[in-house]
C-alpha cells in the first residue's frame, strides 16, 4: 500500500544541458524583445528632437535671409531700433534701394551723391516713417523741388558738410513736421541767394532749430523771423558784419529765439548801433561775450559788449560829415551870388575894364616916350 504523502520525484530530462540551453534562449529572446521596444522609443524621441532642432535652424536661416533681402546693399539695419546706417567711402553714387518701411532713422554718409531728385526717399510714391534723416558728407550739389516728398513725419534733417550750388525754392516742401534743419558748412556762394527762398517754404513754419554755421553768410538768410517757430538760430563762423534793423525789430518781438553769432567779423561803426543796443538790452545771444570787432583798425579785437555808446552813435559819427556838407553848400551859395552880381553889373564892369585898359595904355605910352628920349643922344641935347 502506497502512502499519500509519498513524494515521487519527476523524471529528469534526458539531456540537462539541452534543457538549460533552451531556457537561456527563451530568456534572451524575451529580453531582446523588451530591449527592442525601449530602444525604438528612445530612437523616436531622439529623432523628434533632431527634427525640431533642424526646423528651428531652418526658420532662423529663412528669417536671416529675409532680413538681408530687406536691408539695402552696403547698409546695416537694426529693426529693433528702427535704424538703417549706410557708410561708404565715396564709391557709391546713388541713394540706397528700397528702404525698409520700419525705418525711423536713416544715416547716409560718405557717398558721392550730386543731386537729390524729386521724391528721392519715397519708392513708388509711398510714404515712409522716417523721423531722422542724416545726409552729411555726401557731396550733394543740387536739391531739386520736392526732394523730400514722402517723408511727412520727418523731424530732423541734416545736410551738413555738402557742396550745395543750387537749392530749389520748393526743396523743403512736404515737411510739415520738420523741427531741426542742419546746413552747416554746406552753402556755396552761388546758392546763398537761393537759400532765403528755400527757407521761406510754408512747410517750415514749425521749425525749432536752424543751423547755418560756416557758410560765409553776410546777413541772416531769413526774410522774416516772425513767421517761424524758431527757438535756436546758429550763425557761427560766417561773414556777418552787422544785423539789419528789420531783423533786430523781429528779434525784439520773438523773445524765445536764441541767436548764436560767435566768429563773425563785426564792423563796429555807426551801422552797428541797432545791434549793439539789442545786445546790451537782451539776453537772446548766449555767446554775446565772445563777439569781437574786426573793423575799424582802432577797435580790432575789442568785445562788442564793451563798446561805448558814442562808438556807435550815428549822430556823433556823422556830425563831421554833415559839417563838411554844410560848408560846401555855403560856399556854393556864395559862388552863385558872386556870379549873379557879376552878370547883373556886366555893363559897368565892361566900362571899368575899358577905362583900366586906356589908363594902362596911356601910361605905357609915357614910359615908351621917355625910353626913346633916353636912348637917342640927339634928342637929349635938344632937350638940354
Amino acid at each position: 500500500m502506497v502512502q499519500s504523502d509519498t513524494f515521487f520525484p519527476l523524471p529528469a530530462p534526458r539531456n540537462t544541458n539541452q534543457h538549460f540551453s533552451t531556457l537561456r534562449q527563451k530568456r534572451r529572446k524575451k529580453m531582446w524583445i523588451l530591449y527592442n521596444v525601449d530602444y525604438s522609443k528612445s530612437v523616436f524621441i531622439i529623432w523628434s528632437k533632431w527634427c525640431l532642432y533642424c526646423a528651428a535652424v531652418v526658420c532662423l536661416l529663412v528669417s536671416r535671409v529675409w532680413t538681408d533681402d530687406a536691408c539695402p546693399f552696403s547698409c546695416i539695419c537694426a529693426s529693433d531700433s528702427g535704424m538703417v546706417t549706410c557708410l561708404t567711402d565715396g564709391e557709391e553714387t546713388e541713394l540706397p534701394g528700397e528702404i525698409p518701411e520700419w525705418t525711423s532713422t536713416l544715416i547716409l554718409k560718405g557717398r558721392n551723391i550730386s543731386t537729390l531728385p524729386r521724391g528721392a526717399f519715397s519708392a513708388n510714391g509711398t510714404e515712409l516713417e522716417i523721423v531722422t534723416l542724416s545726409l552729411s558728407y555726401n557731396g550733394i550739389q543740387t536739391i531739386e523741388p520736392y526732394a523730400f516728398l514722402g517723408l511727412p513725419r520727418l523731424h530732423v534733417l541734416d545736410l551738413s558738410h555738402n557742396q550745395l550750388e543750387s537749392i530749389s525754392a520748393r526743396a523743403f516742401h512736404g515737411l510739415p513736421e520738420l523741427r531741426s534743419l542742419y546746413l552747416n558748412h554746406s552753402i556755396l556762394p552761388s546758392a546763398t541767394a537761393q537759400l532765403s527762398h528755400a527757407l521761406g517754404a510754408q512747410s517750415l513754419r514749425n521749425l525749432h532749430r536752424l543751423e547755418l554755421a560756416g557758410n560765409k553768410l553776410k546777413s541772416i538768410p531769413l526774410e522774416r523771423l516772425d513767421i517761424y517757430n524758431l527757438h535756436a538760430l546758429v550763425l557761427i563762423n560766417n561773414s556777418i558784419e552787422s544785423i539789419e534793423r528789420e531783423n533786430i525789430t523781429s528779434l525784439y518781438q520773438q523773445r524765445r529765439i536764441r541767436v548764436y553769432l560767435y566768429l563773425n567779423p563785426f564792423r563796429c561803426n555807426c551801422d552797428l548801433e541797432p545791434f549793439f543796443y539789442w545786445l546790451k538790452n537782451s539776453s537772446q545771444c548766449p555767446d554775446a561775450g565772445h563777439l569781437l570787432c574786426s573793423e575799424p583798425e582802432a577797435k580790432r579785437g575789442v568785445p562788442v559788449e564793451k563798446l561805448r555808446g558814442e562808438d556807435v552813435d550815428c549822430l556823433n559819427e556823422n556830425l563831421e560829415a554833415v559839417s563838411y556838407v554844410f560848408l560846401g553848400i555855403v560856399l556854393a551859395l556864395i559862388g552863385v551870388v558872386f556870379l549873379m552880381v557879376l552878370y547883373l553889373n556886366r555893363g559897368g564892369i565892361k566900362r571899368w575894364l575899358n577905362n583900366i585898359r586906356e589908363a594902362c595904355r596911356d601910361q605905357m605910352e609915357v614910359y615908351h616916350y621917355r625910353y626913346e628920349q633916353d636912348s637917342d643922344p640927339r634928342l637929349a641935347n635938344v632937350a638940354v
